[in-house]
C-alpha cells in the first residue's frame, strides 16, 4: 500500500560497509563473495525479439493527459530514460484532437516543464524550474509565449487554478511556526550553514518513507495570477497538505466561486504515525487560518474533494474504519448549503480510486480495480443506478473528459501506457491517440491467461499464468512464481516498471501470479481477509493456486521454480522459507519483513502494523508472534537472494540485514544486495539494471532451461 526507525551507530556502520562492498572494485567484491561476480551478466532473451528488462527500463513513460475546455488540444507528459547517464527527463507533448496529425513536443519542455493544466482563460499552465526554483508558468494554447506566474522564494510542489483562472493555490514546504515565507528561507539557510548536524525530535514522524523529518510541512498559499502577495490560507494548521509522501493536487480544490479552498489533511499532533484520520477542511481566502472541518464526524480517511458543475454538491471519497489504510473508498456527496451527506453506489463492492463529475452534473466517473483489471466506470448520481464499465480489459491510470467523450491512459501486461479516445456511452473500440514506444511493436511477449480456483474457505481466487515468449507446445518451462506486496495489492492486467512479469517471460520463464486473499479488486471482504492472517489464508491460496496452475498448465515445470516477492511479498518469501520449505529451488526477497516484533518499533507508519497485527505489540504480543518468520528460521533450507533499499523506512534495513544474517548463520546459500540510495522501490535507471541483473542471475543459477 501507500514504511522508518532510528538506526544505531553500529548498524549504520554495517550498512556503510555493505555500501562500500557494493561500490568497491571487483577484487573487494570477490573477497566478500569468493567466486561470485559483483553483478551477474544480463540474462539472454528467450528468443531474439523477446521483450527484456533492458527494454522495460529504457521504455518511455506517458502520463497526465489534459484536454482543453473546447476539446481541441490534448497535452500529456512523456518521460525518457538515459540508462548510460542514469537519469530521466520529462517533456510535454501536444496533439490537435480536431485534426489528423502527429503529436509534437512543446518547446517549453526545453527549460523544464511538467504538471500541465488548462485554465478557463484558454492558457496552458505548467510547473518549471527554469528560473531557479519550481514555479507556475503560463503559455499560449500552442505552448508559445511562456511567462512566469509565481515568483515565490520556495519551490511550488503542487498547484490548482481557480475556476476563473484569476488565482492559483500552491503548496509550499514551510516551517509552520514561521510568520511568512521569508522566515522559512532564512531558517533553512541558517540550518545549512550550521556546522553542527545533530537532529532533535520530540514527536514522530522522525522519518517517513525515505526522508528524515526536517521540521517543514506542506501548506497552501493563494496567489493572484495578475500579481500580488501570497495568502497563507492554512497558517496555524498542524499537518501536511498535500499529504506526504504521495499526495498531490487532487487533495485540494478551490470553491466554485474562488473565494475559498477545500483541502484534505491529517492533523499531526503526537498521534500522526498511528492515525489515518484525514478530514476535509474549508478556509476562506480572506480569513486565513480560520478552518472549518467538514467531515469531523468521520474518524477515518476523507479526501479528493470535487465540486459539481453547479457548485451545489461536493463529492469526495471516504473510508469508514479508522486506522486502516486499505479500507474501501466509498463515494460521498455533501450538500454545500446544509452539510448533509449521502453515499453513492453504496452497494457497489469496489473501491473508488478517483472522481470526476460529468459536465451536466448527473454522473460521476470513477476508476476502480475490478477482478484483475482497472476500469473506468460511470455512476448515476440520482436514482440508485448500478455502475457501468466504460473500458474493457487493461489498467486505466488516468482519464479526462472531452466534449464528446474521454481521453484515457491505459496499459496492460504487454504494453506501457498509451492514450485512447472513446465517446460517451459509445460501444466502439477505443481510438489510439499515441504510440510513444514504437520500438516495442515488434517485440515478442508472453501470452497471459487469467484463471481461478477454490482457495481458502473454498472461495474463488483469481490468478494469471503467462507463457514464455517464443512458447513451444510440448516443452516444460522453468517458473517464476511472483507474489505481490501491499499486502492489499494485486498482480493484474497492468504494466509495471519494477515487477514486470513479461520480463521473466522474455527470459524464457513461465510466470504464475496469484491474487490471494487480501488482494484488491475482488470486494472488500476479500481484501479484509488478510488482516491478522498474514501467514495462513494467503499461504493456503498460494499453495492451492500453485497446485491448480500445475494441473491446468502442463508446460509449468513445478520442480523447476523460484518464488519472488517484495514488501509483503518479501515477508511471504520468509514465511515460505520456514513453512513451505521444499516448494521452490530458490527464493528472492526484496524489502521483506523478517521480524514482526521488530517492525512494531522499527516502522513509523504504526497504523499499518497496528491494524494488520491486531493492536499494539505490547497489548497484543501474541498477534505479532503468530505469523512471525523469525520463529521458523531453523526450518529454512532454500537459497535466498535478499535485496534491501537503505532508505526504506517503511520496512527498515534491519529487516533485510537480519534475514541475511539468519541465512548465513544457517549456512544457506545466500546473497545480499543493498542499495544505499533507494527506498521501498528501486527507481534509478542504473540501480534498476543492477537489480534485474542480480535477480535474473539468481534465477539462472538455480533453474534449468526449458526441456
Amino acid at each position: 500500500m501507500r514504511y522508518r526507525s532510528l538506526l544505531s551507530g553500529p548498524l549504520l556502520c554495517g550498512v556503510a560497509a555493505l555500501a562500500l562492498i557494493a561500490s568497491a572494485p571487483a577484487a573487494l567484491a570477490q573477497a566478500a563473495n569468493p567466486g561470485q561476480p559483483l553483478t551477474p551478466a544480463p540474462a539472454a532473451p528467450a528468443v531474439p525479439n523477446a521483450f527484456t528488462y533492458q527494454d522495460m527500463i529504457s521504455a518511455n513513460r506517458l502520463g497526465d493527459p489534459q484536454v482543453s475546455a473546447d476539446g481541441k488540444w490534448l497535452v500529456y507528459s512523456v518521460t525518457t530514460t538515459d540508462v548510460a547517464a542514469n537519469r530521466r527527463a520529462g517533456s510535454l507533448w501536444i496533439k490537435d484532437l480536431s485534426a489528423d496529425g502527429e503529436p509534437r513536443r512543446l518547446a517549453i519542455s526545453d527549460g523544464g516543464a511538467n504538471t500541465a493544466r488548462w485554465g478557463s482563460d484558454g492558457k496552458l499552465y505548467f510547473l518549471s524550474g527554469r528560473s531557479g526554483t519550481s514555479q507556475v508558468w503560463r503559455a499560449n494554447a500552442d505552448g508559445t509565449g511562456a511567462t512566469q506566474v509565481t515568483t515565490l522564494a520556495l519551490d511550488v510542489n503542487a498547484y490548482r487554478l481557480s475556476p476563473d483562472a484569476s488565482q492559483v493555490v500552491v503548496s509550499l514546504a514551510v516551517f509552520p511556526d514561521c510568520a511568512d515565507i521569508a522566515c522559512t528561507v532564512e531558517r533553512t539557510k541558517a540550518v545549512d550553514e550550521d556546522k553542527a548536524t545533530g537532529q532533535v525530535y520530540e514527536r514522530m514522524f522522525v522519518r517517513h518513507w525515505d526522508t528524515w523529518a526536517d521540521g517543514t510541512q506542506n501548506h497552501l498559499f493563494v496567489v493572484p495570477v495578475a500579481g500580488g502577495d501570497p495568502v497563507w490560507v492554512t497558517k496555524g494548521f498542524d499537518g501536511d497538505t498535500p499529504s506526504k509522501p504521495f499526495g498531490d493536487e487532487s487533495e485540494f480544490a478551490f470553491t466554485p466561486d474562488g473565494s475559498g479552498v477545500v483541502f484534505s489533511a491529517r492533523e499531526a499532533g503526537k498521534s500522526e504515525p498511528w492515525s489515518t484520520n484525514f478530514d476535509l477542511y474549508k478556509v476562506s481566502t480572506t480569513a486565513p487560518g480560520q478552518l472549518t472541518n467538514l467531515t469531523e464526524a468521520n474518524d477515518a480517511w476523507d479526501t479528493g474533494p470535487v465540486f459539481s458543475p453547479d457548485g451545489g454538491t461536493l463529492a469526495y471519497r471516504a473510508m469508514a474504519r479508522p486506522g486502516f489504510e486499505a479500507d474501501r473508498w466509498q463515494i460521498m456527496l455533501m450538500d454545500v448549503a446544509t452539510g448533509a451527506t449521502r453515499k453513492v453506489a453504496e452497494r457497489w463492492d469496489r473501491s473508488a480510486d478517483s472522481l470526476q463529475w460529468s459536465r451536466d452534473g448527473q454522473t460521476l466517473y470513477v476508476v476502480a480495480g475490478d477482478v484483475g483489471q482497472t476500469r473506468l466506470f460511470s455512476i448515476p448520481v440520482e436514482g440508485g443506478g448500478a455502475p457501468v464499465p466504460i473500458t474493457g480489459p487493461g489498467h486505466v491510470s488516468a482519464f479526462v473528459q472531452t466534449p464528446s467523450g474521454f481521453v484515457f491512459a491505459q496499459d496492460s501486461l504487454t504494453r506501457p501506457s498509451e492514450l485512447f479516445a472513446k465517446t460517451y456511452r459509445g460501444r466502439e473500440m477505443p481510438l489510439p491517440l499515441t504510440n510513444v514506444n514504437p520500438q516495442l511493436d515488434g517485440k515478442a511477449f508472453g501470452e497471459a491467461e487469467q484463471f481461478s480456483f477454490k482457495g481458502w474457505n473454498n472461495e474463488d481466487v483469481h490468478a494469471y499464468v503467462i507463457k514464455p515468449a517464443g512458447y513451444v507446445e510440448g516443452r516444460k518451462y522453468p517458473v517464476a512464481f511472483l507474489i505481490h506486496g501491499g499486502p492489499q495489492g494485486s498482480f493484474g492486467n497492468g504494466w509495471s516498471y519494477r515487477w514486470n512479469p513479461e520480463t521473466y517471460a522474455g527470459a524464457g520463464y513461465a510466470v504464475v501470479m496469484i491474487d490471494f486473499h487480501g488482494s484488491t479488486g475482488y470486494g472488500q471482504a476479500f481484501t479484509d481477509a488478510i488482516s491478522q492472517h498474514w501467514g495462513d489464508r494467503p499461504l493456503e491460496d498460494l499453495q492451492k493456486g500453485w497446485a491448480a496452475a500445475q494441473a491446468r498448465y502442463p508446460f509449468l515445470d513445478g520442480d523447476n521454480a523460484c518464488a519472488l516477492g517484495a514488501s509483503y511479498g518479501g515477508y511471504m518469501i520468509n514465511w515460505i522459507a520456514g513453512k513451505w520449505s521444499d516448494a521452490f529451488k530458490c527464493l528472492v526477497n526484496h524489502d521483506g519483513v523478517f521480524d514482526i516484533n521488530g517492525m512494531a518499533y522499527g516502522t513509523e507508519e504504526l497504523w499499518f502494523t497496528e491494524w494488520e497485527y491486531g493492536g499494539t505489540q505490547y497489548d497484543n504480543p501474541r498477534g505479532y508472534d503468530r505469523f512471525n518468520p523469525i520463529n521458523h528460521v531453523k526450518d529454512w533450507e532454500a537459497p535466498m537472494l535478499v535485496v534491501q533499499g537503505d532508505r526504506d523506512f517503511r520496512i527498515p534495513t534491519s529487516q533485510g540485514l537480519s534475514t541475511f544474517t539468519a541465512l548465513q548463520r544457517r549456512g544457506i546459500e545466500s546473497r545480499l544486495v543493498v542499495f544505499p540510495d533507494e527506498n521501498h522501490w528501486v527507481l534509478k535507471p542504473a540501480n534498476s539494471l543492477q537489480w534485474h541483473n542480480e535477480v535474473f542471475g539468481w534465477l539462472d543459477r538455480y533453474l534449468s532451461p526449458a526441456e
